[in-house]
C-alpha cells in the first residue's frame, strides 16, 4: 500500500518523528538568550493508538495519507528492556560452580554441549567476567612466561658477559614450576589467573638462588684464579646462609595465604599454594644441582671455546 502510494518508510520514520520526537526547526534570538523552537505534536502527550492514527504522511502526489492506512498497529505485551551486547541483542545465561567442579571442567562442557545441540550460525555465544577471564588467561600465559625466561635470559647475559651462565641460573626455573604444579595438585586447586601470577612471582625469587652463587664462582674465576670446582664450592659455602634466610622469608610470608580462611581465600589461597611449593622443592633442588650444572656448562664452555682450565689455549 505504502508503495503505491509513493510513501517511503523514511517518510512515516520523519512524520513519528515530526509528532512525538524532538526535532528543532528553529531557534529564537534575544538580546540575553536564545530559545530553540522544537515542532511537536498536539497529541504527544498521549502516545498510544489514539495518537497514531491522527498521524499523516504525505504522499508522492502530495496529498496527505493517514499512518492508520499503512500501517496496522498492534498493542502486545514487550519486554521492558532488551540487553545488548556491542550491537546485538542478547540473553545471559548465569552459572555456578558444583562442588569439586573447577571453572575450566566447567567451561569445557559449556563448549561441548554447544557442539552437541547445533547451534545456529547466526546466534553467536561468548563467555563473560570469570569464565573470559579464564580463557583470555589461559590464551595468553605460555606467551608471558616465555616472554619473561628470554627477558630475564637477554639481561643475565648482559651482567654476566657470558651466553652459558644465564642457563645455569634459568635452570632453577623447572624445579619450582614443578613444585608450585605439586602443590596444586595436591591440595585439589585448579590453574587459574592467580595460580598463574604466582608462577611468574616465583620465577623471580627463585633464580636468587642460582644468582648468588653464580655471581660469587664467576668472580673468584676472573679476579681471584680460582678453579670452576673450587670457586663454585666456595660460592655454596659462603651463600648458603644468605640463599636459606631469603628462601624461609618469603616461605614464611606466603604461608598464611595458603591457610588464609573466611571471605577471598579462594583468592588468595592458590598464591600461597603456588608459593610454597615451588620454594620448598626448589631449595631443596637447586642447592645441588646448581653446582653441578654451572660445572658442566664450564667444561662444555671451555671444550667450545679451546681454552684449560687455566685460562690457556690448547695446542691441538
Amino acid at each position: 500500500m505504502a508503495g503505491r502510494l509513493g510513501v517511503s518508510i523514511a517518510d512515516i520514520d520523519n512524520a513519528l518523528y515530526d509528532a512525538f520526537g524532538q526535532r528543532q526547526i528553529s531557534t529564537i534570538y534575544t538580546q540575553a538568550s536564545q530559545y530553540r523552537v522544537v515542532l511537536e505534536s498536539e497529541n504527544a502527550g498521549s502516545i498510544g493508538p489514539a495518537a497514531l492514527r491522527q498521524i499523516h504522511v504525505k504522499a508522492a502526489d502530495g496529498q496527505q495519507v493517514a499512518l492508520s492506512t499503512l500501517a496496522q498497529v498492534e498493542e502486545r505485551a514487550a519486554s521492558l528492556l532488551i540487553n545488548h551486547i556491542g550491537q546485538f541483542p542478547a540473553a545471559t545465561l548465569s552459572f555456578n560452580l558444583a562442588s569439586g567442579v573447577s571453572l575450566g571442567e566447567a567451561v569445557a562442557v559449556i563448549e561441548r554441549i554447544e557442539q552437541e545441540i547445533g547451534i545456529p550460525p547466526a546466534v553467536q555465544t561468548r563467555f563473560q567476567g570469570a569464565a573470559e577471564a579464564f580463557r583470555a588467561s589461559l590464551s595468553s600465559t605460555l606467551l608471558l612466561i616465555l616472554a619473561a625466561i628470554v627477558t630475564m635470559y637477554i639481561v643475565l647475559g648482559v651482567l654476566y658477559e657470558s651466553y652459558i651462565h644465564p642457563i645455569t641460573i634459568l635452570s632453577t626455573l623447572p624445579s619450582a614450576g614443578v613444585g608450585a604444579l605439586l602443590a596444586l595438585l595436591i591440595s585439589g586447586s585448579e590453574l587459574g589467573l592467580i595460580a598463574i601470577i604466582g608462577i611468574i612471582l616465583l620465577i623471580g625469587i627463585v633464580k636468587k638462588n642460582a644468582i648468588m652463587m653464580i655471581d660469587f664462582a664467576l668472580d673468584a674465576e676472573r679476579n681471584q684464579g680460582m678453579q670452576p670446582e673450587a670457586a663454585i664450592y666456595q660460592a655454596a659455602l659462603l651463600r648458603f646462609r644468605p640463599i636459606l634466610m631469603t628462601t624461609l622469608a618469603a616461605l614464611f610470608g606466603a604461608i598464611p595465604l595458603m591457610l588464609a580462611s573466611g571471605s577471598g581465600a579462594e583468592l588468595r589461597q592458590p598464591l600461597g599454594l603456588v608459593m610454597v611449593g615451588g620454594l620448598l622443592l626448589s631449595q631443596i633442588l637447586t642447592l645441588f644441582t646448581t653446582p653441578v650444572i654451572y660445572l658442566y656448562f664450564d667444561r662444555l664452555s671451555r671444550r667450545v671455546t679451546g681454552r684449560s682450565a687455566a685460562g690457556l689455549v690448547v695446542n691441538p
